[in-house]
């Protein structure tokens, strides 16, 4: 195979990345990779990139590219999470540039460098069939699971979404994103689009609005925001005025049409969103303002037995079965119906997660919330919905009495949790671990509220 290049920027002194409103070109990117690389332990094959600042995570991956390391992404920088990597990787290091990871992995701080002027350097080639990483998911058991990926994929992907977002017509956009770039989605759209299309990505990792506001309007445009349902969310409700941006794209959660029209309207771009996961990287997009349907990337074919999905060709590593209920419209497009493991089945009512949590945020003063079903020990546990709110000018009887309105008394949440904000993490998501934490920790009134 060929190989590909680290980056795709056009001269040395094209932008790479934004650092407080300030340019960094090739160049220095190259001797910053140079630069790192030279200071990496000798003998650990394995790197653990926690750097928080995104052009030292793009500069300590490149390293570990050039130098022929795999980098590790967990899902999580819990001291648990830390020892089952130093379990997987025994020769692991863990690159730092703010805090320290633990003593159960060999930590290197992130050096840095100076202003002295640079030359020019050749850009690096990575084979395509080289594994660069393993992408980690929270495992059912506990022990995060390892998703090995390689150049070639990880390129042909983001140069699809390169060609989807339209950064083909020669205008070099700077990237902001507000996602870990240790997330795949973060990995993809903050750190290696940008890279791979000749675009900047923006250091800063910015999480409330008027951070995100602050960061875009340092920049020069034309710009592109990388976000979330709940950033966006935040974004719309905060009542400010962000800079003009030629572009939104959001992932991580489903993106309800309402908060999609929102968004277009407070931006005044297009919102576009990205369907995918960790094991099989980004397989298609939609304009969700415009339709329901999504379009796959050029090349990806799902095969469909029953309810079960895989994907399979295009950049997709194998065969990899989707955990999500998919109805083929025509040709490369499809309609998503919820994940197949959100469907509940109560009392033989049939009903999904994702529908009732949409359910639940239609309620007038429900600001955030979500439905699971816990679980239930003994084969005589009935199986019953529990819901978890953030609705501060109400009470469980007044939002029990609008839910029952709105869904089946089945699907009905027993308990029901009121709370002053989700325990979300940094891409969104509300893990499940902590919803039950939240249950067995939380108000025995709430037990009781609902009904038989």
């Amino acid at each position: 195979m060929q190989p590909l290049p680290l980056i795709r920027h056009g001269s040395p002194d094209s932008v790479v990345a934004y650092r407080d409103g300030i340019a960094i070109p090739a160049r220095r990117f190259l001797a910053d990779v140079q630069r790192v690389a030279a200071a990496l332990p000798a003998g650990r094959r394995h790197m653990l990139n926690l750097c928080q600042d995104r052009y030292r995570f793009a500069v300590a991956l490149a390293a570990a590219l050039v130098t022929r390391r795999v980098t590790l992404l967990p899902p999580t920088s819990t001291p648990e999470v830390l020892r089952q990597m130093a379990e997987f990787a025994p020769d692991g290091f863990c690159l730092v540039d703010e805090h320290g990871c633990t003593a159960l992995v060999h930590t290197v701080l992130y050096p840095e460098g100076d202003d002295a002027p640079v030359g020019d350097l050749p850009v690096p080639q990575i084979e395509a069939d080289r594994l660069v990483a393993y992408v980690f998911t929270s495992g059912s058991t506990g022990t995060p699971v390892p998703h090995a990926k390689h150049w070639g994929p990880l390129v042909r992907n983001v140069r699809a979404e390169a060609e989807r977002l339209g950064l083909s017509d020669g205008r070099r956009r700077a990237i902001l994103g507000t996602v870990p770039s240790q997330h795949m989605y973060g990995l993809e759209t903050a750190v290696l689009l940008p890279l791979q299309s000749g675009c900047a990505l923006l250091a800063r990792r910015p999480f409330y609005p008027a951070d995100i506001c602050a960061a875009l309007a340092e920049t020069p445009a034309p710009r592109i925001l990388v976000t979330t349902p709940v950033h966006l969310r935040a974004l719309v409700d905060s009542g400010l005025e962000p800079p003009a941006v030629d572009l939104v794209v959001c992932a991580t959660a489903p993106l309800p049409d309402p908060l999609a029209r929102a968004a277009e309207d407070r931006f005044r771009a297009p919102v576009l969103e990205i369907y995918g996961c960790t094991e099989t990287g980004q397989l298609a997009t939609r304009l969700p303002t415009q339709g329901a349907e999504w379009q796959l990337y050029p090349g990806i074919r799902l095969e469909t037995q029953g309810e079960q999905v895989w994907a399979t060709e295009g950049h997709v590593e194998g065969r990899v079965p989707i955990g999500d209920l998919i109805e083929p419209t025509e040709g490369d497009r499809f309609l998503l119906k919820g994940r197949s493991t959100d469907m509940v089945n109560i009392a033989g009512k049939r009903s999904s997660l994702a529908y009732l949590n949409q359910v639940l945020g239609d309620v007038p003063g429900v600001l955030d919330g979500v439905f699971f079903m816990p679980r239930r020990e003994g084969a005589d546990a009935v199986a019953r919905l529990a819901a978890v709110v953030v609705a501060p000018g109400l009470d469980r009887p007044t939002l029990m009495a609008e839910l029952r309105r709105r869904i089946d008394p089945a699907f009905l949440p027993r308990p029901l949790l009121l709370v002053e904000r989700l325990p979300r993490n940094t891409t969104g998501k509300v893990p499940r671990h902590a919803l039950e934490s939240l249950l067995q920790g939380g108000d025995p009134g709430a037990l009781e509220d609902g009904g038989p």
